[in-house]
């Protein structure tokens, strides 16, 4: 993507990626369907994550998978209305970016 992506863009689309999964999911998913909307690294991903859950917008627990623990992120209340926030913005914003694509803000 030719677009930055700045740091409440990632909390937002990371919050909305971990909410869709009622018990939480791991880092690997999240980075695999971050991946999916931008190009992002892991090492890009996992510090966001732990100042999501520094916020206290996720919260974390460890579960056993194959032989391993497994690291999982769960949205809080707090993250649920970090992200309506965000999804708020996001509308309004992306409505003015196609309204100046699509010529209807003038001046």
């Amino acid at each position: 993507m030719v677009f930055n992506t700045g740091a409440a863009l990632l909390d937002a689309i990371v919050l909305a990626v971990v909410s869709r999964e009622r018990e939480g999911t791991y880092g690997y998913k999240i980075t695999q369907e971050v991946r999916g909307a931008i190009e992002v690294s892991e090492s890009t991903l996992y510090p966001v994550l732990r100042r999501l859950q520094k916020d206290e917008c996720l919260e974390v627990y460890d579960r056993e998978f194959g032989g391993r623990n497994r690291r999982y992120y769960k949205i809080t209340e707090k993250g649920r209305l970090q992200l309506n926030l965000y999804e708020g913005e996001w509308s309004l914003y992306a409505a003015k970016i196609t309204g100046i694509f699509q010529g209807g803000i003038r001046e």
